[in-house]
């Protein structure tokens, strides 16, 4: 599996890019989200890469950040889903956008997309609902700010399960340090 790329941008083609890795040049599809913010063309670049094998063809899809690659692979998930839906989930919505719509159970959002129709957004946020919310580890996305993502994985290394920390993260004074958040969510914990 190529899991990243750092190489030399050689071309952008929405929204496939051409980035030469010694010698070797990969096509990479990317989300716009992420080839807005590529570099210009003879710059380095690194991405974050999923690569999907097909019986007709390998194709690689490249990410700026960590956190989309996790949504897109959520995406991918979704039975109906492919690749070419997702990328466009992830061209249309930024990440917390769309952690914002699975939270709000928000369709509209979700229906502007190229090839999302009212079913398949309604599906969608149904599958993604206890996947994509405000943090944890593995299937989520990632938190929203890194005090709270501290909180979250304090929380489930102590064996809660992501909606039980989440609850707890959501109950507490965002300005509190890490230290008071965590006993300040045990404690909210041992009273639910």
């Amino acid at each position: 599996m190529i899991g990243r790329l750092s190489g030399v941008l050689v071309e952008k083609n929405p929204p496939q890019i051409l980035v030469d890795v010694g010698g070797v040049a990969y096509e990479v599809d990317v989300p716009m989200s992420t080839f807005y913010n590529l570099p210009q063309t003879g710059l380095p670049v690194t991405l974050h890469t999923h690569l999907l094998v097909r019986e007709d063809a390998h194709l690689l899809y490249g990410f700026g950040t960590e956190a989309e690659r996790r949504a897109f692979r959520q995406l991918l998930r979704i039975s109906g889903i492919g690749a070419r839906t997702a990328l466009a989930v992830l061209s249309g919505l930024s990440v917390a956008d769309l952690q914002h719509a699975v939270a709000a159970q928000d369709a509209g959002r979700l229906v502007k997309t190229p090839g999302i129709g009212k079913k398949t957004a309604e599906r969608l946020l149904l599958e993604l609902r206890d996947k994509l919310d405000a943090g944890g580890k593995g299937a989520s996305v990632g938190p929203v700010d890194s005090s709270s993502g501290d909180v979250l994985n304090a929380l489930l290394s102590l064996g809660y399960n992501d909606k039980e920390a989440a609850w707890a993260v959501k109950q507490l004074d965002p300005a509190l340090s890490v230290s008071e958040a965590i006993r300040q969510s045990l404690k909210l914990l041992s009273k639910a």
